[in-house]
């Protein structure tokens, strides 16, 4: 099997896309992976595009090992230039599993893409039990075995966690996110999101993705860190997202929608051979 596919990326965050609009992919789990893995094609997330009758498209997401996520910050705004690009519209409407998202093309390879309301209510996350989740006081260790105990859960489409601590480098996001991830308050795992409060506009990251691992960017988890801040009050309404690759401005609208600023790459056509 060949497959015509695209290759793009938001700071550093890449996806393979395939558009499903004309002719049907059928994928199993099993070959998701194999275009995932970075020994074949590699990518953190792989993107179907689909017709949809309400919207520019569809998306579907898959992460790494295969299993579906409800949405994807960067993956939605790399398809919105995608798509506007063929249509030849700077507005593209996109419908996920999460939702209708709107994105606006700026030019530059900029794009904002607006991604709704946060949910902060215990089952929509959805948790275990009714904790409090703006301070979940699961603990975590420094480099120096010394405890920390936070985190404000999130969801923005996808369950999210943030720990605000003074200083991420002293932190192994590569340890401590897999056990957060799959802690058993989660029942559906979650992102893991260790931050440092620069001032109240700027917030430093280093994030672990749910099934997808160690990230270099992620939009939603962006959108999550800039809600949580603001929630805490760390952070106002106006405030970017810094990774190790760029960053992200995050705005808070007047009825509490995120907004999401940020790069694209410029598009690679690859082909896929199954």
């Amino acid at each position: 099997m060949n497959i015509k596919a695209f290759k793009m990326d938001g700071l550093g965050n890449d996806f393979v896309i395939i558009d499903n609009r004309q002719k049907i992919t059928e994928l199993s789990k099993e070959q998701i992976i194999k275009i995932c893995d970075r020994n074949y094609i590699g990518c953190d997330q792989l993107i179907l595009i689909e017709k949809d009758n309400t919207s520019d498209a569809n998306l579907k997401f898959f992460n790494s090992d295969g299993s579906e996520s409800e949405a994807c910050g960067n993956g939605t705004r790399c398809v919105a230039d995608l798509i506007s690009k063929e249509k030849e519209n700077k507005t593209i409407n996109l419908n996920t599993i999460s939702g209708n998202l709107k994105s606006k093309i700026l030019g530059n390879n900029l794009v904002t893409t607006e991604i709704g309301n946060a949910k902060t209510k215990w089952n929509e996350i959805p948790l275990s039990d009714e904790f409090n989740t703006k301070n979940l006081n699961i603990k975590i260790c420094d480099l120096n075995n010394k405890e920390y105990s936070g985190g404000t859960a999130i969801n923005v489409g996808n369950p999210h966690i943030i720990f605000f601590v003074e200083e991420i480098k002293n932190f192994d996001i590569k340890k401590i996110g897999p056990q957060i991830e799959n802690h058993k308050i989660f029942t559906q795992k979650c992102n893991v999101t260790i931050a440092k409060v620069i001032n109240r506009n700027l917030i430093k990251v280093k994030v672990w993705e749910r099934g997808a691992g160690l990230t270099k960017a992620c939009g939603t988890a962006a959108c999550a860190t800039a809600f949580a801040g603001k929630l805490n009050n760390l952070s106002d309404n106006n405030t970017d997202i810094e990774f190790e690759t760029g960053k992200l401005s995050i705005f808070i609208d007047d009825k509490n929608s995120i907004h999401m600023k940020g790069p694209v790459s410029d598009i690679e056509e690859i082909s896929i051979k199954l």
